[in-house]
């Protein structure tokens, strides 16, 4: 059941939505599971990192109405790769294609940012890890390491403009 008292599906509705004080508490509120901790730092610790670096672009994951996890963004229009910082779905609501759905709404925005090219993200590569679930949306291994982190990368060359229907 959602805080909203109606049931979340898989059918739910994803958005990313600003990180507001009227859901900070909810929020703040979302824990992965247990296993799943040494893989991401917890929401305080992302939403106060978020507030000393300008290029941080970080939002609520929400399904329907219910907040369900968060992701933050390294994004910096200046330069042509984007850099998947933070990413996470409470563990209530994982198993329900809310985070595949959530990631690929980040990867609609990066490509459609005038000169972006790539979307890196890095993983712990460690028994558990989200690497398989990356792989099935098209990132792949680069076989760099950053700060003891797998990297992966997917371009996000933009869509051709639609030319005008004569």
């Amino acid at each position: 059941m959602s805080e909203k008292g109606t049931q979340l599906t898989k059918d739910s509705v994803v958005t990313l939505r600003e990180v507001t004080s009227d859901n900070l508490d909810e929020i703040l509120r979302l824990k992965v599971k247990p296993e799943q901790e040494k893989f991401v730092a917890n929401n305080a610790i992302s939403i106060a990192q978020a507030h000393f670096e300008p290029k941080a672009w970080f939002r609520a994951i929400y399904a329907d109405e219910t907040p369900v996890g968060f992701l933050m963004l390294y994004d910096d229009p200046e330069k042509t790769d984007y850099f998947l910082w933070r990413f996470m779905v409470g563990a209530r609501y994982q198993g329900m294609d809310f985070g595949r759905r959530a990631l690929e709404l980040l990867i609609e925005y990066v490509r459609s940012q005038p000169n972006a090219t790539e979307l890196l993200l890095s993983y712990v590569p460690e028994e558990g890890s989200p690497e398989k679930f990356y792989s099935g949306l098209g990132f792949v291994n680069t076989g760099e390491v950053h700060d003891g982190e797998n990297v992966m990368s997917l371009l996000v060359t933009p869509a051709p403009p639609v030319a005008p229907e004569e």
